[in-house]
C-alpha cells in the first residue's frame, strides 16, 4: 500500500479524474437543456437555476473547503467530496420536477466544492518545483477538456439514454474515484489550525443570490414588483450591498484568516490569472448557453448531432494544447495567453456571424476550430502562471480563490447572459409576431401576438421542437409560430454573444501585463516553503 502511494503520477491521475467529473458537470447540462425543458416542463429561467444552483454553491464554498483540507488532510476531504457529489448525482437523476432538480444540483455543487481545491496543495507537496510546470499543464488541459467536452459527451448520453443519464453516469465513476483516492493518494496532514469564516460564507452567498435572482427572474416580473414592496431592482441592490459588506468584513479580518485573503492578490500574475479564469468561466458558459439551445431548438439537431458539431472545438484544443505544453516552460505565459484569448474571441465572433435560422450545422466549423485552438493556449499556461511565484503555504488558499473566481465568472455569465437573452428574446418575439401576423386570418392575429408578447411572464419554453410559447393554434398557424420563434431567437442570440467576446478581449489586454519567470524568486520561495 505504501509503495503504491509513493507514485505521484498515480495520485495525480485520481485527482484529475475527480476534477474531470466535476467540471464536466458544469457544461454537460447545457446540451441537455432542451430535453430537460421538455421532460420536466421547465421554463428557461428554471433551467438557469439548474445551472446556477451548482455553480453558486461550488463558488462560495471552495475556499472554506480548502481550509478543511488543511485541517483534516486533503485526501480525506477529497474522498468526502466524491461521496457527496455521487449521492447528489443520484438524486438529480431521480428528480421529478424542476425544484427537485435545482436542489439536487445544489448538493452536487457542494460536493464539487469540497473535493475541487484539494488537488493543488497535494500537487505542490508531491512534485518538486521543476516538475510542477508540466503537472499544471496536465491539470489545465484536463480542466479545459472537461469543460468543453461536456456538450459532446452529454449529447451522446441524452440522445441514446435520455437526459437523466448525464447524472447516472457519475455513479460508477464516483465509486471508482473514491476507491482509488483511498488507495493511491497519500494521507498528507498539514494539520494547520484554522478559524472557518462562516459569516463570510453567509454574506457572500446571500449577496450573490440576490444579484443572481434579480438577473434571472427580472424578465418574468417585467423588471418590476415581485410581491408587495419587493421589486427586482431592490433585490439586486440588496445583493450588491451585501457583497460590499462582505468585502468590508473581509478587509477587517485580514489578520485572522478571512474567507478572501488579500495577500494572494499581491502577486501580479496571480491577480491577472484570476481575471483570465473569470473571463473563461464567463465566456464558455456565455457561448454554450445560447449555442446549445440554438442548435437543437432552432436548427432542429438532436442532442448527439449538436454535441458532435461542437466536438470540433475540443479536438482543436487537444492539438494546440500539445504545442502549448512544449512552450509553457520556455516562454513568458502571456505569449500563449494573448493569442489564445483573441483566437477564442474571434472564433466566437465567427459563430455569432454564421448563426441564422437557416444555417447548416457545419457552417460553424471555422469558428469552432479557431476557438478550440485558442482554448488550448489558455488552459495550458494559466495555472502555471498563476501559482509560479506563490509560496507553498498559500497554495491551498490560492487554489480556492482562483477556482472560486472562475466559477463566479460562470455564475455571472449564466445570470447576465441569461437575463440579456431573455430580454432580447421577449422583444424579438413581439416584433417577429407582429411582422408575421399579417399572414394569419383576422381572428388569429390578436391572440397570436398576445401569446408571444406574454411568453416572458409565463416562462420561455425553448425546448427542442418548441415554438417559444403555449399557443393552442391550428397546424398551419403553428408553422408560422415556429418561424417567429426561430428567427426571434437568432435575433436575440446575436447581441447576446457579443458579451463573452468583449470579456475575452479585455482578458487578452490584461494578460499583456503578465510577468515572466524569475528564477531567483522561485528558488527563494521553494526554500521558504521547505523551511515552513
Amino acid at each position: 500500500m505504501t509503495n503504491v502511494r509513493n507514485h505521484p503520477m498515480a495520485a495525480l491521475g485520481v485527482l484529475v479524474l475527480g476534477l474531470f467529473m466535476t467540471l464536466l458537470d458544469l457544461t454537460i447540462v447545457n446540451i441537455a437543456i432542451p430535453s430537460i425543458l421538455d421532460g420536466l416542463h421547465a421554463s428557461l429561467d428554471q433551467v438557469l437555476w439548474v445551472l446556477n444552483a451548482y455553480s453558486l454553491l461550488y463558488a462560495v464554498l471552495l475556499i472554506t473547503s480548502a481550509r478543511l483540507g488543511d485541517i483534516y488532510g486533503p485526501r480525506n476531504v477529497f474522498a468526502v467530496g466524491i461521496v457527496i457529489f455521487t449521492i447528489a448525482s443520484g438524486f438529480s437523476a431521480l428528480a421529478q420536477d424542476p425544484t427537485q432538480l435545482i436542489v439536487s444540483r445544489g448538493l452536487q455543487g457542494l460536493g464539487a466544492a469540497v473535493l475541487a481545491p484539494q488537488g493543488l496543495p497535494l500537487m505542490m507537496s508531491l512534485f518538486p518545483v521543476d516538475k510542477r510546470g508540466g503537472v499544471f499543464a496536465i491539470y489545465g488541459v484536463i480542466a479545459g477538456l472537461a469543460v468543453i467536452a461536456g456538450p459532446t459527451v452529454g449529447g451522446f448520453l441524452v440522445t441514446n439514454f435520455g437526459w437523466r443519464s448525464i447524472f447516472t453516469v457519475n455513479l460508477p465513476i464516483g465509486v471508482l474515484t473514491f476507491a482509488l483516492a483511498l488507495l493511491l493518494i497519500p494521507d498528507l496532514r498539514p494539520g494547520r489550525r484554522h478559524r472557518l469564516d462562516l459569516a463570510g460564507v453567509g454574506l457572500a452567498t446571500a449577496g450573490l443570490l440576490g444579484v443572481i435572482f434579480g438577473l434571472i427572474e427580472g424578465q418574468r416580473y417585467d423588471w418590476g414588483t415581485v410581491t408587495g414592496f419587493v421589486t427586482i431592482p431592490v433585490i439586486i441592490a440588496a445583493g450588491v450591498i451585501l457583497l460590499a459588506a462582505f468585502l468590508y468584513y473581509q478587509a477587517r479580518r485580514q489578520g485572522s484568516e478571512p474567507l478572501l485573503p488579500f495577500a494572494v492578490f499581491k502577486d501580479r500574475n496571480f491577480t491577472l490569472m484570476t481575471f483570465v479564469m473569470a473571463a473563461m468561466g464567463f465566456a464558455i458558459l456565455g457561448l454554450y448557453l445560447p449555442l446549445t439551445i440554438y442548435l437543437q431548438s432552432v436548427l432542429g439537431l438532436s442532442a448527439i448531432d449538436a454535441g458532435l458539431t461542437i466536438a470540433l472545438q475540443p479536438l482543436a484544443m487537444i492539438v494546440s494544447s500539445g504545442v502549448a505544453s512544449s512552450l509553457v516552460q520556455k516562454i513568458n505565459g502571456k505569449y500563449l495567453l494573448i493569442p489564445g484569448l483573441l483566437a477564442l474571441a474571434a472564433g466566437s465572433g465567427y459563430i455569432d456571424w454564421a448563426a441564422h435560422a437557416t444555417s447548416g450545422r457545419w457552417d460553424f466549423a471555422p469558428g469552432l476550430i479557431l476557438s478550440g485552438l485558442g482554448m488550448g493556449c489558455i488552459w495550458t499556461p494559466v495555472f502555471s502562471v498563476a501559482t509560479r511565484d506563490l509560496t507553498g503555504h498559500l497554495a491551498g488558499v490560492a487554489s480556492g480563490v482562483i477556482n472560486t473566481i472562475q466559477e463566479l465568472g460562470g455564475v455571472l455569465a449564466s445570470a447576465v447572459v441569461g437575463a440579456f437573452l431573455q430580454n432580447r428574446l421577449a422583444l424579438a418575439l413581439h416584433e417577429q409576431a407582429v411582422a408575421a401576423s399579417g399572414q394569419l386570418p383576422a381572428q388569429y392575429r390578436a391572440p397570436f401576438i398576445d401569446g408571444f408578447s406574454q411568453a416572458a411572464r409565463s416562462g420561455f419554453e425553448v425546448g427542442a421542437g418548441q415554438s417559444g410559447t403555449n399557443l393552442d393554434l391550428p397546424a398551419q398557424v403553428q408553422a408560422i409560430a415556429h418561424y417567429v420563434f426561430t428567427h426571434a431567437f437568432v435575433d436575440a442570440m446575436h447581441p447576446t454573444l457579443v458579451l463573452p467576446i468583449v470579456v475575452l478581449v479585455l482578458a487578452a489586454a490584461a494578460s499583456a501585463f503578465v510577468r515572466g519567470p524569475r528564477r531567483v524568486e522561485m528558488a527563494a520561495h521553494e526554500e521558504q516553503a521547505a523551511v515552513a
